[in-house]
């Protein structure tokens, strides 16, 4: 048995775990260095895939970054979102590896399931970040235990007493695969409460947004999720947050919301989200997105956004990215074989 003060190194750099310059900017510092032709990439418009249903982390943060960089004028080519669902990620990553491996005009936002999937035991992916090419990671999010506004629950040890008398008790969702983020944002406060977490009753949807809609729905108990794509129900009154995995309370719209740890249940999770190309980017793409992103990170509208989206900015550019990457791959092992989800 490993604790969450030990899991909770295990997403984010020690720590558990698991878009904007100016307007004014000119050319010369937007399209990065001039190719073949003097054209210059990006020469069409990019896509962001998050691979996911609408309303989730993914999406939301996709959605972000290309609304950031279109406002901005820091990639004067225009660029759209695309929702690629299915299995918490791992179908779309099936298409990314092999299919779009030297696509430079096709991003992709991930988080944790990127790893997660790859490892883990059940409904696992043989394709993960190292099918990649990590550029930046940009924000981390926290998970939180939702239910709807009008459940029997008030609080987080109000539900783990029910799974811990009766783990099949209660309905449990998220929006990815069990083994996956959301699962194990689910299950970790349990595990640390006594419950054995293969027990409790999982139902996985392709995405958050989703997941939500089963919850108002009557089809889930409780969900877990991260806290950014709950905050507009949690504001229209229509949920209830029961716990935020933070290591100390949020602030504005979360500031009331307890965390795990004041509970008494020693869960932190935290849910970094970064953007990666294809494994075969080009010298010149990758460089144009090492470039815009540094500067997107330090813009004033991109921290607007972040501080509006309920994230908080945590920046690694591709190197220092890669770096982590390659650190959680070994943690999140660690944590799979403590559940017994490992492949």
């Amino acid at each position: 048995m490993i604790s969450l003060k030990k899991v909770s190194t295990l997403f984010l750099a020690g720590t558990l775990v698991f878009g904007l310059a100016a307007c004014s900017g000119s050319k010369e510092t937007t399209t990065g260095e001039k190719g073949e032709g003097g054209t210059g990439y990006p020469k069409k418009a990019i896509t962001v895939v998050a691979p996911s249903g609408a309303g989730g982390g993914w999406d939301l943060t996709a959605r972000s970054i290309a609304k950031v960089l279109n406002e901005t004028k820091l990639v004067d080519q225009p660029m759209t979102v695309e929702n690629k669902p299915g299995g918490g990620g791992a179908v779309f990553m099936a298409e990314y590896a092999t299919q779009q491996v030297e696509n430079n005009d096709m991003l992709l936002v991930n988080s944790p399931p990127i790893i997660i999937n790859n490892l883990k035991k059940e409904g696992n992916s043989p394709y993960g970040y190292k099918n990649t090419t990590p550029l930046a990671q940009l924000t981390k999010d926290y998970g939180a235990i939702v239910v709807k506004a009008d459940s029997e629950f008030k609080d987080l040890k109000s539900v783990l007493e029910v799974v811990k008398k009766d783990p099949k008790e209660l309905t449990f969702a998220g929006g990815s695969a069990p083994g996956s983020m959301d699962h194990l944002v689910s299950i970790l406060p349990a595990y640390e409460y006594g419950v054995d977490p293969t027990k409790i009753k999982y139902v996985s949807y392709d995405g958050g947004g989703e997941a939500i809609t089963a919850l108002l729905g009557g089809n889930a108990d409780v969900i877990g999720t991260d806290a950014s794509s709950v905050k507009e129900f949690l504001k229209s009154g229509k949920v209830r947050v029961l716990a935020i995995t933070s290591p100390e309370r949020l602030s504005g719209d979360f500031a009331e919301i307890p965390t795990a740890i004041e509970a008494g249940v020693n869960a932190e999770f935290t849910i970094w989200r970064g953007l990666f190309g294809p494994e075969k980017m080009s010298d010149e793409a990758k460089k144009y997105w090492e470039t815009t992103l540094d500067k997107l990170v330090d813009s004033p509208e991109w921290k607007l956004e972040v501080e509006t989206q309920g994230w908080e900015l945590e920046y690694k550019n591709s190197a220092d990215f890669s770096k982590f990457l390659d650190e959680q791959e070994a943690q999140v092992q660690q944590l799979l074989e403590a559940l017994g989800m490992q492949k």
